[in-house]
């Protein structure tokens, strides 16, 4: 049961990008199209369970016994970082066509805030590993669902006839407002 309300809490109650505003850039940059939103959306979902892990093991059994742990957001930063140059040059080796289909959203990965914001609040909220990876996986799918649904609204916003003065970025902050409020209306429910 703990384990639904996770789920449920960091997909729809907290959401990553709505609600916590981590990963805002990518999530105005990259949902131009429905197609490019789900590619950043797997390529962050795959970077965020695996930067978990290896931050939460890293904190756990290195950081904690040696007394650092002042030391946890530099070298988060350059774990994700790693991961994500590592992950580069495994799939250009291993997939061409999957290198290919996420090699331009694997440089904006390194730079989300929503990576690293997720590894440190599975150490502040002292989850397990277990609940950090289900934690992790949860908001990655908050933030894909956050980005895909920005898409498609922004893919019939270029449909719509929108006033000379509203068009571009401020049509899209208020879509992205008006977002926000409605996953809002999931507060209760956790």
């Amino acid at each position: 049961m703990e384990y639904i309300l996770i789920i449920i809490s960091a997909i729809f109650v907290n959401n990553v990008v709505l609600s916590q505003f981590l990963g805002v850039c990518p999530f105005l940059g990259v949902s131009n199209k429905v197609q490019t939103a789900l590619g950043m959306a797997g390529a962050v979902t795959f970077v965020i369970v695996l930067a978990t892990m290896v931050t939460y093991i890293i904190h756990t059994y290195v950081l904690v016994p040696l007394h650092i742990e002042f030391m946890q957001t530099i070298t988060f930063i350059l774990v994700i970082a790693s991961l994500v140059q590592m992950v580069e040059i495994i799939l250009k080796k291993i997939s061409q066509p999957l290198y290919q289909a996420l090699g331009i959203f694997l440089p904006l990965i390194t730079t989300n805030c929503a990576v690293l914001g997720v590894s440190i609040l599975v150490i502040k909220k002292n989850l397990s590993l277990m609940m950090g990876i289900t934690y992790g996986a949860a908001t990655a799918i908050g933030f894909g669902l956050a980005l895909v649904l920005l898409a498609g609204i922004r893919e019939q916003l270029e449909l719509a006839d929108i006033p000379k003065g509203m068009q571009g970025v401020p049509i899209l902050l208020i879509t992205a407002g008006i977002l926000a409020m409605a996953f809002m209306g999931f507060t209760g429910l956790v």
